[in-house]
């Protein structure tokens, strides 16, 4: 249209409709467009774009969004795909300044990516937004923008605790459920790998304090039934799950198995961490990893009984010996499935103890990634329930999103 029409916004309402349906409302935005005749060039690439394919990577490409005086934002351009890439460069391309932002070099420019599918539900990866006048710089040099995607806000803290009673075995015999063994995992590691390397992708930060009991440490031989696999009690934190097996490695080395099998202080470890928290903004798995009868189940019950800060996650490591049977009933009291957990006449609020024994994930075949991914599947099943049964108990609703980031670079060329 020619400079100095306005137009205003107005509803038409369809007047032959089907009677009794409601065939919807058809709204016209317009505003006065600018004398700018200025025509952009640009071309955009990314680096390190979230992966959305399964099979592969990523298909990625982008809509930009012009926004209008009333705080919408209408599509503009679209990029061509770009397949199977997390670090894409699309074909330069160009557009006049009067579709990007009417010629007013300040208005938001906004810019989705997403990573295209066949059927057209296309995965949303990120946005960013600009401006005219901050896309011109890139004549000169790169402009450098974050992708931020939306995620829910609640963190989850994933801790790991490791029975070191001797009980267990001389780690240095085949015998032992602790053999190191160059040449494939222990039943521990098994465990440890199964179920963390599912929940550390839940974990934002991947940090996770481990701990171990039942051992005597260097120098003096102290008993501990809570510490740290790193060395360092100020800062439990392992680096991801290889840095909890690391951390155990060589837990193996320097500590003596000893004994007795307590629980409580661990579980009252994590619960003091919980208990800073008090938001609902984070949830706290705790996944011990057992060989025998707990010593300490007064305490533990007692323990159980004042959590309300997330799931205890109990592996039973072992093979079927003459105790078995009463160590599988031990363990059975404190999941709550049939009868809930009580101590000195209180009960449990929730059922937060997930058992279970990991010889029933043997496969007979010696398939280990097999036996893992069924171990994890079982550990972890109860734990979408109880995290949300937690926050409905006390009426605490999804928190804002947090924005997670990528770079996507780009340079401009104004003609």
């Amino acid at each position: 249209q020619k400079p100095g029409r306005i137009f205003s916004t107005s509803h038409l309402h369809h007047a032959n409709g089907i009677p009794g349906k409601k065939c919807g409302t058809i709204i016209l935005s317009a505003e006065e467009l600018s004398n700018c005749r200025d025509i952009a060039t640009m071309q955009l690439c990314a680096n390190k774009l979230d992966k959305k394919d399964f099979f592969g990577k990523s298909d990625p490409f982008l809509v930009f969004y012009r926004s209008n005086e009333d705080g919408t934002f209408t599509i503009c351009h679209k990029t061509e795909v770009v397949k199977n890439t997390l670090n894409p460069v699309w074909q330069p391309f160009t557009i006049p300044v009067r579709a990007l932002c009417n010629g007013d070099y300040d208005r938001t420019v906004k810019v989705d990516v997403y990573d295209w599918d066949r059927d057209g539900s296309h995965d949303f990866i990120g946005e960013f937004t600009t401006s005219y006048r901050e896309l011109s710089r890139g004549q000169s040099q790169f402009n450098v923008y974050e992708v931020r995607r939306e995620k829910g806000g609640l963190i989850l803290n994933f801790t790991v605790a490791i029975d070191f009673t001797a009980s267990n075995g001389n780690p240095s015999q085949p015998t032992s459920l602790h053999y190191m063994n160059p040449y494939q995992m222990n039943a521990y590691a098994m465990a440890l790998k199964a179920v963390g390397e599912i929940i550390q992708d839940y974990d934002s930060d991947k940090l996770f304090p481990a701990y171990g009991f039942g051992a005597k440490l260097p120098p003096d031989g102290k008993i501990s039934h809570e510490f740290a696999l790193n060395g360092d009690p100020e800062n439990p934190n392992c680096v991801g799950i290889e840095g909890v097996l690391e951390s155990y490695f060589q837990s193996l080395r320097t500590v003596q198995l000893y004994g007795p099998t307590n629980f409580s202080p661990v579980i009252n470890q994590v619960a003091r961490s919980a208990a800073k928290v008090t938001d609902g903004s984070q949830y706290f798995v705790l996944l011990m990893i057992t060989d025998g009868v707990i010593s300490d189940m007064v305490q533990t019950k007692e323990a159980i009984v004042n959590v309300s800060w997330g799931n205890i996650l109990i592996i039973k490591n072992g093979t079927v010996g003459k105790w078995e049977f009463s160590i599988q009933y031990t363990m059975e009291e404190l999941d709550g499935d049939e009868v809930r957990v009580s101590s000195r006449g209180r009960f449990a609020e929730r059922d937060i103890v997930q058992f279970v024994p990991f010889r029933d994930y043997i496969d007979r075949s010696g398939n280990q990634v097999l036996s893992m991914a069924r171990l994890a599947k079982d550990v972890l099943a109860e734990i979408p329930e109880q995290l949300l049964s937690f926050m409905k108990s006390r009426g605490i609703e999804p928190r804002p999103a947090l924005p997670s980031s990528q770079q996507i670079n780009h340079f401009l060329q104004v003609q």
